[in-house]
């Protein structure tokens, strides 16, 4: 295959993004950790798993930035891991310090490369990953709307006891406590949700998906979810490799739309070739654009303890 892909970081998400992308089966990996022989380890172990899970992708571990050199899209996973009791925006300095240094070896070894971070606090850290790189602002961007409405639709689908492919769903706004599930944009095989979950259930709902993530740190107690994470990056790279202009909520840069500019934050998107192609700007009602408003300036506030301005 001549066709690869860089995950930075192999701990649960990296790894867990090194065996969906493998599984895949559309581009070689490349896992690159700092942990001493870690990443070789693991990627020998997926590479090993391909004659009897049914691929021919190659799954290289490295500790050496320089192996990630020519890849196509770089999965930025790098990053500490929320504990309980701790936000994604407790997180804030030690990640950025993280992604200062990876952002200058994407710079240096993969410059044509389109950029998807996954470390948290996502919107902050795609932000910084941009400013780092230089790269153009299409060309990175944050997972995050994606994997807030899968679990958004997850939640539907367990709640109506139905097929959870047939549940869509849009959730914008930042990667965290201020994001902002959009019912009036959900329907089960067509089916507005709100014909067929009531007003108050359907407000539980959209509570559990906004601290959806939490939740699973809570029961985790020693780290943070990695194979949902996984699956929404895996899902992304496909629509990239394949350029299925791909309408998904990612963290874009916007430039107005909303009301909002110069920040990143989950919004609905066209996912191609080009890497963010299109942003689609939703009538929003006065209550969720005030949701969005507010996500966007709880990040401004946070842009600068980090030195922006």
């Amino acid at each position: 295959m001549n066709k690869k892909i860089a995950v930075i970081g192999a701990g649960n998400v990296g790894a867990t993004c090194a065996m969906y992308l493998a599984e895949a089966n559309f581009a070689d990996v490349v896992m690159v950790d700092v942990i001493e022989d870690m990443p070789k380890g693991k990627g020998l172990d997926l590479t090993q798993a391909g004659p009897v899970r049914g691929y021919n992708a190659k799954v290289l571990g490295s500790n050496d930035f320089k192996d990630m050199q020519g890849a196509d899209i770089v999965i930025m996973t790098a990053g500490l891991a929320r504990k309980p009791g701790m936000s994604r925006e407790d997180l804030l300095t030690k990640n950025a310090e993280i992604i200062s240094a990876c952002g200058k070896h994407i710079k240096k070894y993969c410059p044509k490369s389109i950029v998807l971070v996954v470390s948290n606090p996502l919107d902050l850290m795609t932000f910084h990953m941009q400013n780092i790189t230089g790269f153009p602002k299409n060309r990175v961007f944050g997972q995050a709307g994606v994997l807030d409405s899968i679990r958004f639709r997850t939640f539907i689908a367990m709640e109506l006891n139905v097929a959870m492919t047939d549940v869509q769903a849009m959730v914008l706004g930042g990667h965290g406590d201020t994001m902002v599930p959009l019912p009036r944009y959900t329907t089960v095989a067509g089916i507005p949700i709100g014909e067929l979950i009531e007003k108050k259930r359907l407000d539980e709902i959209c509570e559990r998906t906004a601290n959806g993530g939490g939740e699973i740190v809570k029961l985790l107690k020693t780290g943070s979810a990695y194979y949902a994470p996984a699956a929404a990056s895996v899902d992304m790279c496909k629509a990239i490799f394949n350029d299925e202009k791909k309408v998904l909520a990612a963290s874009a840069w916007l430039t107005g739309q909303y009301g909002i500019s110069d920040i990143y934050i989950g919004v609905p998107v066209i996912l191609g070739a080009g890497g963010v192609e299109k942003i689609f700007e939703l009538k929003l009602s006065k209550a969720e654009l005030a949701s969005l408003q507010g996500s966007a300036a709880t990040y401004k506030e946070h842009l600068q303890i980090m030195g922006y301005k």
